[in-house]
C-alpha cells in the first residue's frame, strides 16, 4: 500500500523555485552597479560640501548698489550681521533678503553673489506721500506711492489720511484726483478722511474744511468740488461782506449748491451755483 510514496531523498524544485534572485546574475550586477553609483554620488556630494564649508571662501564685502535716501549705514550693518552665516557658497540669500526687507524704509530687496567674496544688495525704499491714521486713537504710519501702509519715522511735511482698514489705496487715488481739481484754486489738501459710512472730508492749506459727503451716481463728488472751485472766491466775498469773517467750512453735500459756515457758526446758504 505504500507503493508510490517517496520516504527519503530531496524534494525536486519546481520551475518557480529555480528562478530566484541569486540565480539571476544580470540583475545582481545591475543592483551592484546602482549601489556603487549612489555611493559614489553621496561621497562626492559630501566632499564638495566639505570643501565649500572651508574658510577658504569667506564673505568679505557687502556692496549696496542702489542709492539710499532713508536707510542708514548702521541699519545696513545690523541687517547683515543678523543674517550672514556661512561662506560665499553656503550663505542663505533668502534669509539675507528677508533681513533687509525688515528694515523700516526698505520695500523690496534683491541679493546676489559676486565672485569671489562679495554680496551685492539692491534696495528699493518706500517713497512716502502721506501720513496714515486708522481711527481716532490709531497709530500714525506712512503711505507710499503704491498705496501701501508702512511704519517708519520721518519729519517730512506730508498730508494726513485717515480711513477704514484697507482703504489707503483708495484715499491715495482720490487725493490725487482732488489735488488736480483744487490746483485751479491754488489750494492743496492737508487732511483727507473717509468715514466708516464712506463720507469724504477735506481740509485745505488755508484752513477751510470741505464736507463732500458720499459718492453719488447723479452728482459725483468731483463734479461738486469743481463747481465749488469755480465760484469759490465770489462766494467767499459774499460771506465776508455779510458776516465780516471768512468761512471755515464748506458743505458740498447738496445736489444743487453748497453751504458756507463762518467761525461763529453763521450759516449762509449759497443756493444754486
Amino acid at each position: 500500500m505504500a507503493d508510490g510514496i517517496r520516504t527519503s531523498g530531496s524534494i525536486p524544485r519546481t520551475r518557480r523555485d529555480a528562478g530566484g534572485l541569486w540565480d539571476r546574475p544580470n540583475l545582481l550586477n545591475l543592483i551592484a552597479d546602482a549601489l556603487l553609483v549612489s555611493g559614489a554620488a553621496a561621497l562626492a556630494y559630501c566632499a564638495v560640501m566639505s570643501v565649500l564649508a572651508l574658510p577658504i571662501f569667506p564673505l568679505k564685502d557687502i556692496v549696496v548698489t542702489s542709492p539710499l535716501a532713508q536707510t542708514t549705514e548702521a541699519q545696513i550693518h545690523y541687517a547683515a550681521r543678523s543674517s550672514l552665516a556661512g561662506n560665499f557658497f553656503t550663505v542663505n540669500l533668502e534669509k539675507v533678503r528677508g533681513s533687509f526687507e525688515k528694515l523700516p524704509w526698505v520695500r523690496h530687496a534683491e541679493v546676489r553673489r559676486r565672485w569671489p567674496h562679495t554680496l551685492e544688495v539692491s534696495l528699493e525704499e518706500h517713497k512716502p506721500v502721506a501720513y496714515w491714521r486708522r481711527g481716532e486713537d490709531g497709530d500714525t504710519r506712512l503711505i507710499n506711492t503704491q498705496g501701501e501702509v508702512f511704519a517708519a519715522a520721518t519729519n517730512a511735511v506730508l498730508p494726513e489720511f485717515s480711513g477704514p482698514e484697507g482703504s489707503a489705496p483708495l484715499l491715495l487715488a482720490r487725493y490725487q484726483e482732488f489735488s488736480d481739481t483744487l490746483r485751479a484754486a491754488q489750494r492743496t489738501v492737508v487732511q483727507l478722511s473717509l468715514s466708516d459710512r464712506q463720507a469724504w472730508t477735506l481740509k485745505l492749506d488755508d484752513g477751510l474744511t470741505l464736507n463732500l459727503g458720499r459718492e453719488q451716481m447723479r452728482r459725483p463728488i468731483n463734479d461738486r468740488l469743481q463747481r465749488f472751485v469755480a465760484v469759490r472766491e465770489v462766494a467767499f466775498a459774499g460771506v465776508q461782506a455779510k458776516a465780516g469773517v471768512r468761512p471755515v467750512v464748506a458743505d458740498l453735500r447738496y445736489p444743487n449748491g453748497f453751504v458756507l459756515r463762518a467761525a461763529q457758526a453763521v450759516a449762509v446758504d449759497k443756493g444754486k451755483s
